[in-house]
């Protein structure tokens, strides 16, 4: 009989792990830091693709869920100069096998597949050690404890189970995201709306860029990318909006307006965003009762992946358990090795399309990238 499983992580992996565990009756507990299912903003949007996302919500039974989701449009995107000159663009034909959703709505079709008793909130993860009989105990903010035989790290970059498995920590990449959003676009914020179209925007230069893009209800949301050392982060006061938006606004001096304007008339205050990753061929010795999915195990820069590799890694390891219900470890190493194959390539990849995007070429460096991406779909 499998052992009952725990996840620390209520986020989308951690989720499609204990939908797919549910789907195959096997008993799952979610442990989750945040409060409530509504404690914050989730994110914005996601291209959820064929070949990895949208395998996973199959397996999870969700995929009709997740169609209804699609924002109609949002897969277009285009690249420009620092002017505004737009240097390629690709509309959203509905062929591109890449829909966009919010991540918020998709975490809420993962929740309300679940029994509501499936997900412990409120139980921030202080400690984990292992008692030496096979199980591990776990240890809460609030004071309780748990212990179990099967454990899954589903708690992202920071994640309190990884030092059970491996010694490695992230590290600061060099690039930060500067977040903003502005709402109401169309109607308060015209020149911006209409730069970044009706789906994602990417207006680079080597070593700086604003990635943006059009989510439902006429909003804007933009990442402000810039390669610069954590000290030269560490000398802004992100808790003072008007310094913070003109310090990153002059990093961006001759820039077009409307691009700019995604920094200056943010309707939210700036939220910094420091890229970390662990090494692209992170891996560890197999332990006994425990195992990671998603950024946990193999945390690298955006690249789309993130999002879509952390759901196959819950489906695939769902699945995996509920093969070798009698061999437990076994089921651990087929996932374990499958996982590390796909996300030391996903990893490679995306380092590679972040050089692309603020290298010494850019914007023409990610140019030429789409444009090979768009000569075979049409040849």
């Amino acid at each position: 009989m499998t052992p009952p499983v725990t996840i620390v992580g209520a986020g989308l992996g951690g989720l499609t792990l204990a939908r797919v565990l549910h789907r195959h009756d096997i008993p799952v507990a979610v442990y989750e830091a945040e409060a409530s299912a509504m404690a914050r903003t989730q994110g914005g949007m996601l291209d959820i693709h064929d070949d990895s996302g949208q395998l996973a919500l199959k397996d999870a039974g969700l995929f009709d869920e997740f169609s209804a989701l699609i924002h109609p449009g949002g897969q277009a995107s285009r690249t420009l100069d620092q002017h505004g000159e737009v240097l390629i663009e690709e509309p959203d034909d509905g062929t591109g096998g890449r829909p966009e959703v919010h991540r918020g709505a998709l975490r809420g079709i993962l929740l309300d597949s679940l029994p509501a008793e499936t997900i412990r909130w409120g139980k921030k993860l202080v400690s984990v050690v292992a008692r030496g009989d096979g199980r591990h105990e776990l240890t809460f903010a609030d004071g309780s404890s748990v212990s179990t035989e099967l454990l899954v790290g589903a708690d992202g970059a920071w994640s309190k189970v990884r030092p059970l498995l491996s010694g490695e920590m992230p590290k600061y990449t060099g690039t930060s995201f500067i977040e903003t959003y502005l709402r109401d676009a169309d109607a308060r914020h015209r020149a911006a709306a209409e730069a970044v179209g009706g789906g994602a925007m990417f207006a680079l230069a080597p070593g700086k860029g604003i990635f943006a893009h059009r989510e439902p209800g006429s909003v804007l949301h933009a990442y402000i990318a810039l390669n610069r050392s954590a000290e030269w982060i560490a000398a802004i006061d992100f808790s003072d909006v008007p310094a913070t938006t003109s310090r990153i606004a002059a990093e961006f001096d001759g820039w077009a307006p409307a691009l700019t304007a995604l920094i200056t008339d943010t309707d939210t205050p700036p939220v910094l965003r420091m890229l970390h990753t662990l090494p692209n061929d992170h891996r560890w010795d197999r332990v006994a009762g425990v195992t990671l999915l998603g950024d946990a195990a193999h945390l690298m820069p955006p690249a789309g992946e993130g999002a879509n590799l952390a759901m196959l890694d819950g489906a695939e390891l769902g699945k995996a358990i509920a093969a070798r219900p009698d061999d437990i470890e076994a089921a651990l190493a087929t996932y374990e090795n499958a996982m590390f194959s796909r996300s030391g390539a996903a990893a490679v990849g995306a380092h590679e399309i972040l050089e692309l995007c603020l290298g010494e070429r850019a914007p023409f460096s990610l140019v030429e990238f789409f444009s090979g991406m768009r000569g075979p779909k049409h040849g």
